[in-house]
Order: structure tokens, then sequence, then C-alpha cells
């Protein structure tokens, strides 16, 4: 076990910076496992470990608020894994959501990018006739 890393090392072994910790150590999601006489936070593998396991829950697209709730879950072994399943199945419907809303972007401007000619003076353009429409 490693005890009592500096929050600069810290940071180092996961790849983050010492205010993103600060930060998170704010929110909750770690913290120091002792303080120094002079006050310095020190951590141990237990902070590295939950510092990791954020780092791949926001790969996934968890939010900081999300993660807490994981976090806690995952503390307590005996909790129902239903609640996890219910956050991951939000996250996937949030996430189809996007992607429904980026296809329909992507539909649109290739509509426009379709009645485009291409050449020709800007006034007919129909790409800026349809983001001008709104404004009229």
């Amino acid at each position: 076990m490693r005890d009592g890393m500096t929050i600069g090392v810290l940071a180092r072994q996961v790849g983050l910076t010492a205010e993103t910790l600060r930060y998170y150590e704010r929110l909750g999601l770690i913290a120091p496992s002792q303080r120094t006489a002079a006050n310095y936070r020190l951590y141990g593998d237990e902070a590295e470990r939950r510092l990791r396991f954020i780092r791949r829950a926001q790969v996934l697209g968890f939010s900081l608020n999300e993660i807490a709730q994981l976090l806690s879950l995952h503390a307590y072994p005996e909790s129902d894994m239903a609640e996890v399943k219910a956050l991951a199945q939000a996250k996937i419907a949030g996430i189809q959501a996007k992607i429904d809303d980026l296809e329909r972007m992507k539909q649109g401007l290739a509509a426009l990018t379709d009645a485009c000619p291409g050449h020709g003076a800007t006034e007919h353009c129909p790409i800026l006739g349809a983001l001008q429409a709104d404004d009229d």
C-alpha cells in the first residue's frame, strides 16, 4: 500500500492536474488519507483507484454527478445493482438521443449542401439562405 502520495505525485500517476484533484476533493469524489503537520494533503491507493474509476466513467460519458452516484453504490457492495444498471441505461438513452440529433443535423446539412451548386454569387446560396431564413 502506498500511503502518503502528495497531490502532485498522485496527479502525475493518474494523468490529471493537481487543480483537478482539488476540485474532485471539493466535490467529495476523493479525499486525502491523511495530512502532514504542515497541512499538506497525502493520498493513498484508494484515491488512485477512485480517480481511475472516475476517468473510465468519464470516457463512457458519465457526468461527475452520475459518477458520484456510481462511487456511492460501489462503496456498498451489498447495494442492488439495479441502480447501476438504471444509470447506465439512462446514459445509453441520452447518447442515443444525441446520435439522433446529430443524424438530423447531418441530413439537414446534406440536403442544403446538395442544393448548393458551389459556384455563383453568395446571394443565391441555399445554405446561407436557410441560415438567414429565421432572421427575416
